[in-house]
């Protein structure tokens, strides 16, 4: 049984504030400390902001095994950037002295301004955009890497992957959504490219709606340049939407390789397209299978949410409940302006998520996190690069639609 209580808020043009279903609410304890974790639990991004929320709530419950009393308000952006202000400020009213969120970087730099303007921590759990960390707030904590970042060591990955008579692309096209993470994420990609020194053409970069319903033209275009890679930058959703249309429109590339781009390794992607789904990589933050702490999270995980995966957004969702419970517990208050002063000094060597230790940088910024490189087999995304955490061999060329069985 739950020692806190969870609730939601649900925001929007009229906020509506609701207790989620469990059994035992207990009211906060004088030592309890009272968090409000931001997400998008509905819209077009509730997908990965309700799989962050499982990993939230699952540290929530291991932490409280170890005394950490935590009582967790979550808010709902409903996937529209500009409800991260308002989320922020009414848990801030609510009592919040530690903020979580948003998981979308345009909700993220909404909650800051909140935040920096209450002078209350912000723990960001994903958000990738750069001017998080370089608008000069100085309430922000940022366990996740920017765009640039993972662009770059991701395409370090995938240039170093061997070559063979059915994959040695020359050329590829980018495709990418045009909201701020797509954008970012999109420009960032031919600097890498370069940076890397990857022999591969860029030959054509096509952006499409973050709410389109139909991307037949987009990959019609892709397929007219003849490229041998396709780059896609996506969200769950139009990741799936990409693959539907290049299976109707017999696109088959060498590889379909998708730098910073989440969705193609969440369970909604493969349970959408099954076989399909397979030969997909993609370069993400994403959790370490070696360590001991993360096969103790994923044990419990297996328990708690069965048939569920625990993936990029579960994980940082874990780690940022780390982050504010390790603060809390040597705070020893539940003020913000000990919890903040608490968050500078993090330091947490054993975490889920590849990378070295959790630490913030002068701007808020962990620099540890590593880059793994996933390709989805058998139904599942699997670490295939780095070597030393590797959990399988990369399978490329990818297998043409028609002869998948």
């Amino acid at each position: 049984m739950n020692s806190f209580s969870r609730r939601t808020v649900l925001k929007g043009a009229a906020a509506v504030t609701s207790t989620l279903s469990m059994p035992g609410i207990l009211r906060a304890q004088a030592n309890t400390l009272k968090v409000g974790v931001i997400l998008p639990l509905s819209g077009i991004l509730s997908f990965p902001g309700i799989a962050t929320r499982r990993g939230t709530e699952l540290a929530i419950k291991m932490f409280a095994d170890d005394g950490v009393k935590l009582d967790v308000v979550f808010a709902d952006t409903e996937s529209k950037p500009e409800n991260g202000r308002t989320a922020a400020e009414r848990l801030i009213r609510d009592g919040a002295t530690v903020l979580v969120g948003a998981w979308d970087s345009g909700a993220t730099i909404s909650a800051a301004q909140a935040a920096e303007a209450a002078k209350v921590p912000l723990v960001v759990n994903v958000g990738s955009a750069a001017q998080i960390t370089e608008q000069g707030f100085t309430q922000i904590f940022r366990n996740f890497p920017p765009s640039s970042e993972i662009v770059t060591k991701g395409v370090e990955l995938f240039k170093n992957l061997p070559r063979n008579n059915g994959f040695n692309p020359k050329t590829a096209v980018v495709l990418h959504v045009n909201d701020t993470f797509g954008q970012v994420t999109g420009a960032a990609v031919k600097g890498a490219w370069e940076k890397a020194g990857v022999d591969i053409k860029i030959l054509d970069t096509i952006s499409y709606d973050a709410r389109a319903r139909d991307l037949s033209i987009e990959v019609s275009k892709a397929k007219a340049t003849g490229a041998d890679l396709v780059c896609p930058i996506t969200r769950v959703n139009d990741a799936i939407l990409i693959v539907r249309e290049m299976i109707k429109q017999d696109y088959n590339p060498m590889g379909i390789y998708g730098p910073s781009s989440p969705g193609p390794y969440e369970k909604a992607f493969t349970d959408a397209l099954g076989k399909y789904g397979d030969d997909y990589m993609t370069s993400v933050p994403f959790y370490d299978p070696t360590r001991a702490i993360t096969k103790k999270v994923l044990e419990r995980w297996s328990k708690e949410f069965s048939g569920q995966r625990f993936e990029l957004n579960a994980g940082f969702g874990w780690e940022s409940i780390q982050v504010v419970a390790d603060a809390f517990k040597r705070a020893k208050a539940t003020g913000a302006p000990e919890l903040h002063a608490a968050l500078k000094q993090t330091n947490i060597a054993e975490h889920p998520m590849f990378g070295g230790p959790i630490t913030f940088d002068t701007k808020g910024q962990n620099v540890n996190i590593g880059i793994p490189l996933l390709q989805n087999q058998g139904g599942k995304p699997l670490v295939v690069a780095p070597d030393s955490i590797a959990e399988a061999k990369v399978k490329l060329p990818m297998t043409k639609w028609a002869d998948r069985t």
